[in-house]
Formats: C-alpha cells, structure tokens, sequence
C-alpha cells in the first residue's frame, strides 16, 4: 500500500491529542458512567493504550461483516488520521466525560451505525452496524486488548480487577446499543465469547489493507515511525497467534525482557511526546487530581 493509494499519517499525534484534549472535561456535572475510582479510568491512562488500541482494530478487522462497514461507509482509506482521532475522542469522552457527554456522543455513533449496512463482498452476507453481534465483537476486542497489553507493556492487571473491568465495560457496550444480556462479565466470560466467534473470522483484502496502514502508516515523521516500529512490534507481539496466521505473518520473535523493556521505553518516549502537545498535560493532571481525590476518600 503506498502513498499514492491511501492518505497517509501525517499530524497523527497532534490530531490524536486535540481529540482526547476536547474529551476530557473541565467542569463534569457528575463523575460520568465509571468515575476515578474505576478500573477502567486506571487502564485508560496506562502507557500500554496505544498497544493495545493497535491490537484491538488489527484484531477487529478479521470480522469479515465488521469490516466491510468501515471500508464501505467511512473515510478511512482518505483521512485513516481522522477516523482513529474521532474514535481515541469517543472512548475518552465515554470514560472520562459526565453522564450526559458520554450519552451524547453514544446517541451520534448509534445514529451513524444506523445508516451503515450493506453486503460484504467476500462472503457475500448482509451486515448492519447496528448490528449487537458486530458491536459485541468490537467491544470485546477491545476490552480483551487493554488487559493484553497491560499484562505485557504496562502495570499487570489483577484477576479480580480484570474481572471487574470486564464487568464495568458492560456500560459502554449498553450505550452503543448491545443488549447487557449478551455481553461478557469477566475475563472467563470474554475468553469463551472470543472462541466462540474464531470460526466465521478471516483475512479479507480490505483488513490486509488496513493492517498494512496501521502498522506501517506512510508520512509518519522520521522520530515518531522509528518509535512506531517498536510500537507495532508489541502490537503484534499482543497479537493471539490465530490472528497472526490468518494475516499471514510470521511468528514475532521473542518477547524477551529487554525487547519488552525497549517497547516499554518506545511507550514512554511517545507519552512524552503527547504530553507535549497543547492541552494534555491539563487534561491528564485534571484525571489525575479527580482520581486522587477518590482515593483520600
């Protein structure tokens, strides 16, 4: 995939940050869907995000249905940039923002979801966004890839609050519209569900496409696609070996303790950038002073 075909990265870390910048309230009315003193606002801000965010849309696009709504209905392939900005915006908004922000930005995603449907061209089967099953798959990657990565590239999850972080998503499942009866409550729960959808995955054109931006994005400046590489080297390192054979790659090489030191260090390196960009280092300190506040109390 080249530069002539696709748009390429540029602005990928400016773009990003304004996104999670405008998301994180100055004045919440309220302490939102899971407030500071929740797993999920602990493994929101762990180093590993991006790890983990990486793996989660490299293992979401094997959905053949889930993917062809992205490549039919979005401007991926023009502005990627700005899709994953808008996305990083909406999870941030739905984890930090007050109840009615987070419910907001959920009623917009439901309303766009409602307008995406079509055929996908390799299995020739209908798909809808509105779709639980292909929401509850988009979910789960996600959730399963935040505790993933934290487990190899950030701070180690206890079961128990693996299990509760589990539990808590159920609200953001519920708010795109996934019935709670369907979704995961514990990491058990979410292990079995993944199985359980292993049969109708696959490798379509459309997600090598999108693998191949994601993990080498053309236009990247030069210090921040060196620090990529060690980035996409975790992602994939993260990645469940089922997944690593359906696209064909061969298998990671050793994970060993200094390459998960210097995919840590690649991580930390990044965060520093990002803090530099206008706004963050506010919006983090505001998480921060809120999630301090609820442990004093």
């Amino acid at each position: 995939m080249g530069t002539d075909a696709y748009a390429d990265a540029a602005g990928l870390v400016a773009r990003s940050a304004a996104a999670y910048v405008s998301s994180v309230p100055t004045d919440p009315a309220d302490d939102g869907f899971f407030g500071p003193a929740s797993v999920t606002w602990r493994l929101g801000g762990d180093l590993s995000s991006i790890v983990a965010g990486l793996r989660a849309l490299l293992v979401q696009a094997l959905h053949p249905l889930a993917m062809a709504g992205v490549d039919q209905h979005s401007d991926w392939r023009r502005d990627p940039v700005g899709r994953l900005a808008a996305t990083s915006s909406y999870l941030a908004t739905v984890s930090y923002g007050d109840r009615a922000a987070a419910e907001h930005a959920a009623a917009r995603v439901r309303r766009i979801h409602s307008r995406v449907h079509g055929t996908d061209p390799v299995t020739g089967r209908p798909y809808a966004a509105s779709d639980p099953a292909l929401l509850l798959w988009v979910h789960a990657t996600l959730v399963d890839s935040t505790v993933v990565a934290c487990e190899l590239f950030g701070t180690p999850v206890a079961p128990a609050d693996g299990d509760r972080y589990v539990a808590e998503m159920t609200v953001a499942a519920e708010l795109v519209g996934i019935p709670a009866a369907l979704v995961p409550s514990d990491l058990a729960g979410l292990r079995r569900y993944l199985s359980s959808v292993l049969p109708g995955l696959r490798c379509t054109p459309a997600a090598a496409d999108a693998a191949a931006f994601l993990l080498d994005p053309p236009g990247l400046d030069p210090d921040i696609a060196e620090i990529w590489g060690d980035i996409r080297d975790g992602a994939v390192a993260a990645m469940p070996e089922w997944a690593l054979q359906m696209y064909g790659f061969g298998a990671p090489g050793a994970l060993t303790p200094a390459r998960r030191a210097e995919i840590r260090q690649a991580l930390g390196v990044l965060d520093v950038v990002f803090l530099g960009e206008p706004g963050v280092l506010e919006a983090r300190q505001r998480i921060a002073l809120r999630m301090r506040a609820a442990q004093h109390a």
